[in-house]
């Protein structure tokens, strides 16, 4: 079955690769970024040469998001499958980001999803019929020194995956989440660094910490062969490729040893999660309506 996918943040590596991926399969894909010029010039040119049309679409502001959904739904005469992956992160301690810039991160990772759910939604229950994939990170599951501000818009949008999941079930839209382990990717060095400099000085030798952890934490992932960008995006093609029903709601993509642990813990939380649906009498919300 051919699909009709839209994918934010096609400029990054796991959107390029996923779109690249799906149009090599004959899925009809439209992916968006925020410009088509500058150094995302190359990239939209590449999607273009395979059969990706491209979007300009801005998460952080409601009318372009609109605006793209409806240019995206024009294009492919429809719309099935959302791949949500636009996002940016954060490397730094935690005190020294101003509330500016953690809201600057929020915008794009938390705020902006919320824009795009409310542009497709409407779509979506009126054909009866979705598919969403989030990205997420194994570190929305665990916070680690210096990422927490990353960590907290992740861990939000898990929240939100999960109340979209319960609330959109009646209406046959399926939700699912990818939550990669970190990728040596350009993402790592376009990281927000904390803009209070000065209070950054204040933590003395912990101010270098930041970068070096974070540089080696590259460093090693880089020696790990399948630690890449292209197993997100063939996780991305199996799900969108996985009956209708039948896609399970995590899917934690990670080769550095992260995988078994936050497995686990997705488990818990799962089997957790339907006690607490039952004992409150709204389990059947975790059941997709697939008529």
């Amino acid at each position: 079955m051919k699909h009709k996918i839209l994918v934010t943040g096609a400029s990054g590596a796991f959107g390029r690769l996923a779109c690249l991926q799906l149009a090599e399969r004959n899925h009809r894909v439209v992916g968006t970024m925020r410009s088509t010029e500058g150094k995302n010039e190359l990239i939209a040119t590449e999607l273009k040469s395979k059969g990706v049309a491209i979007v300009e679409m801005d998460v952080t502001n409601e009318q372009s998001v609109n605006a793209g959904v409806n240019s995206a739904i024009e294009m492919m005469d429809g719309l099935d499958t959302v791949f949500n992956n636009a996002g940016i992160g954060a490397n730094g301690i935690l005190e020294c980001f101003t509330a500016g810039d953690i809201q600057k991160m929020f915008d794009v990772n938390v705020f902006g999803v919320q824009r795009l759910m409310r542009a497709v939604l409407p779509h979506f229950r009126k054909q009866g019929k979705g598919t969403i994939i989030h990205t997420s990170s194994c570190i929305g599951r665990v916070t680690t020194p210096f990422l927490a501000g990353y960590s907290a818009s992740k861990y939000a949008l898990e929240s939100l995956a999960e109340g979209y999941r319960a609330e959109l079930s009646g209406f046959g839209i399926e939700s699912c989440i990818v939550e990669p382990g970190g990728m040596p990717t350009a993402f790592m060095g376009a990281m927000i660094k904390p803009s209070d400099t000065e209070r950054n000085l204040q933590y003395g030798e912990m101010a270098a910490l930041p970068d070096q952890s974070l540089n080696g934490y590259v460093q090693y992932i880089e020696t790990i062969p399948e630690q890449r960008p292209e197993k997100v995006a063939e996780a991305v093609v199996t799900l969108i490729n996985t009956p209708f029903g039948e896609k399970p709601f995590r899917t934690v993509v990670d080769f550095s040893g992260l995988k078994e642990p936050i497995e686990h813990y997705n488990r818990v939380l799962q089997q957790t999660t339907r006690g607490i649906y039952t004992a409150n009498g709204v389990d059947n919300l975790l059941n997709l309506n697939k008529d």
